[in-house]
C-alpha cells in the first residue's frame, strides 16, 4: 500500500510455469496482493502460484489475451483495489519497476502508466527483441500516435497500470479477447483524456519469455490499424 491506495498486481498467464517464481521474487512490497488468472495452461502454472502465494483463478477453457485481462481487472476491482498493475509473469519486464508504476499514480501525476521498451533502437535489438518485431511497433506506434493525438514511445507494452477509475469507468469489457485488446483498451483511454505516463522498461527477451509467432503478429498489426481507422473516423468499438 502507498499513499492509502490499495495496490493489486494481476498477471495473465499462460504456460509461465519457468519464469513464474522469479517474477514473483521480484516484485516489491507495496503491493497489497498478487492474482493471477491461468488461462488453461498446459503445465503447473496455477499450482505454483498456489505454493508462492498469490490469490490464483483459472479459466475452466483459453479465454485467449484480451479474455485474461477481462478476468484480471474484474478480480481487482472486485477486491477494492485503487491502483492496478498488470505485469507478464514471463520475467520480460522488470517487476520491481511496479513501485514507481504505482507511485506516478498515487501521487495524482498520471492516471494511466506504461512501461515502454523502446528507449533506443540498439537497446531494444541487443535485449533481443526480433528486427520485423521492433519495426512493426515503432511503425503501429508512428499510426497510432497520429490518430490519437498522443505521443507515446510505445504502445504495445505487456506492463501497465491503471488508477482504479480508469477501470471503471473504460468498457473494456467490449474488448477482443485477442491480442488487439491493448491496443482498443489504449485508445479508449486517450478518447477518455485520460493522463498517461511512461518509464523506460529493459528489454528482455529469451527462450522462455512468451512471444507471438510472425503470423499472429502480423494478425495484431492488422487488427490494430483497423481500431485506428475507426477511432479516427469516430466509430465506437
Amino acid at each position: 500500500m502507498y499513499n492509502n491506495q490499495k495496490i493489486i498486481v494481476v498477471m495473465p498467464a499462460y504456460n509461465a510455469e519457468h519464469t513464474l517464481k522469479q517474477t514473483v521474487a521480484d516484485i516489491p512490497a507495496i503491493v497489497d496482493e498478487i492474482i493471477l488468472v491461468d488461462d488453461k495452461s498446459s503445465d503447473e502454472t496455477a499450482a505454483l502460484g498456489r505454493r508462492l502465494g498469490l490469490t490464483v483463478f483459472e479459466h475452466a477453457k483459453n479465454k485467449g489475451y484480451g479474455g485474461n485481462q477481462k478476468t484480471c481487472y474484474q478480480l481487482a476491482l472486485d477486491k477494492g483495489a485503487d491502483i492496478v498493475v498488470m505485469i507478464h509473469p514471463d520475467y520480460q519486464y522488470d517487476p520491481k519497476l511496479i513501485k514507481y508504476f504505482a507511485e506516478f499514480i498515487a501521487d495524482d501525476y498520471f492516471d494511466v502508466m506504461l512501461g515502454t521498451r523502446i528507449r533506443s533502437r540498439r537497446e531494444t535489438l541487443a535485449g533481443g527483441m526480433p528486427l520485423y518485431k521492433y519495426v512493426s511497433n515503432r511503425a503501429l506506434t508512428v499510426f497510432e500516435n497520429f490518430v490519437s493525438g498522443l505521443n507515446l514511445s510505445e504502445w504495445h507494452t505487456g506492463m501497465r497500470a491503471y488508477k482504479r477509475e480508469v477501470l471503471v469507468k473504460i468498457n473494456w469489457l467490449k474488448n477482443s479477447d485477442d491480442f488487439v485488446f491493448d491496443s482498443q483498451m489504449l485508445f479508449k483511454i486517450a478518447g477518455a483524456n485520460y493522463r498517461i505516463g511512461e518509464i523506460p522498461v529493459p528489454v528482455r527477451y529469451f527462450k522462455e519469455a512468451s512471444s507471438i509467432n510472425f503470423w499472429r503478429s502480423l494478425k495484431y498489426g492488422l487488427a490494430t490499424l483497423w481500431t485506428g481507422l475507426k477511432y479516427f473516423f469516430g466509430f465506437r468499438f
